[in-house]
């Protein structure tokens, strides 16, 4: 019996490969699309039973290769980039694709476990689980939005109508190891990391929509905290749409001398304050550019209910706990 890892050689799929191996699980079949060939790295520490390229896979499941021969789906492949403008692509990778999967595994009686995203609340300042709280602001966020529908209607008034477990996650801002090969759809961490260690400061927005330089305010969650849901749900076998963040929103101010003061604590110097850091120039305001004003979430936060009477207890890492473990990670 396998474990499908799609999209495992992305960021939260191959921590999830990991975490499987970490349970003594190494009958996985790992599923992605290696265009972008580097991707590969992100397995290199991990045990896999078989890679298999997306369509190959697709075609597989269409046929029955796998027809009683699965434990579990743990579907995180799809088009990740918010920006992509391709309504097409996006719909056949993010909304189809997820559709051919459902459809097996309720077919097969297979839990499912897929990443939605925190793109489906749009601007709006709300983030519970409810549909008049949901108005995505762009194609990638209307897939993911389409797709939870479907699943709503399957779970129906209860989870447990589903023929299988169903349980999506509507992943906030997660930020983490392996995550390299994403560019510029890499997390804000990962960029200051890499700015910091090259300019010697970090780049942040300048006020805008009411909100003071660098005050925008995110949901930022550590990907080791996906990863422990994500877990946690394959183990309860509960259904559901669930949001993944931390339940907390802290600001971009916050998370720069987090990543600021992680470095300098590698390098042997002391914490700062915000306000010295800008005086040394450590953190600089930029200004907000134009083509994201009308597309651009200036706050979120998971509203974790949802997931407490699910049954999660475990705390969240904090901005400041999450970022120094991550850069001693970037740091090795």
């Amino acid at each position: 019996m396998y474990y499908i890892v799609t999209g495992a050689c992305g960021f939260i799929g191959s921590n999830l490969v990991k975490a499987l191996n970490e349970r003594g699980i190494t009958e996985i079949i790992a599923v992605d699309n290696l265009a972008q060939a580097d991707k590969f790295g992100n397995l290199a520490d991990c045990d896999i039973a078989d890679y298999l390229d997306q369509q190959e896979f697709i075609d597989m499941v269409t046929q029955g290769h796998f027809d009683g021969h699965l434990e579990a789906i743990l579907h995180q492949g799809a088009c990740s980039d918010t920006m992509e403008t391709d309504g097409r692509y996006m719909m056949a990778n993010n909304y189809r694709y997820s559709l051919s999967l459902l459809n097996h595994c309720q077919e097969q009686e297979v839990p499912f476990l897929y990443a939605s995203s925190a793109s489906v609340y749009g601007g709006g300042n709300v983030f519970r689980e409810q549909r008049e709280f949901e108005a995505p602001l762009n194609v990638y966020g209307y897939s993911k939005f389409l797709f939870d529908q479907v699943v709503r209607r399957r779970l129906g008034s209860h989870a447990a109508s589903a023929d299988a477990q169903i349980t999506g996650f509507r992943y906030f801002n997660v930020y983490g190891p392996r995550e390299q090969h994403k560019g510029r759809m890499a997390s804000v961490a990962f960029h200051h990391f890499n700015q910091y260690r090259s300019q010697g400061k970090v780049k942040l927005f300048e006020g805008f929509d009411g909100y003071d330089n660098g005050e925008q305010k995110r949901d930022f969650v550590y990907v080791a905290d996906v990863v422990k849901v994500n877990m946690a749900f394959l183990e309860s076998g509960v259904s559901g749409i669930y949001n993944l963040g931390s339940g907390r929103a802290q600001s971009f101010n916050e998370l720069a001398v987090a990543t600021v003061n992680a470095c300098r604590s590698l390098d042997g110097l002391p914490a700062l304050p915000l306000a010295e850091l800008v005086a040394q120039g450590a953190i600089e305001y930029i200004v907000f550019p134009e083509a994201l004003k009308g597309k651009y979430q200036s706050f979120t936060e998971a509203d974790l209910t949802q997931l407490r009477h699910a049954g999660y207890k475990n705390e969240f890492f904090s901005v400041a706990d999450g970022v120094a473990d991550y850069i001693r990670c970037l740091s090795q």
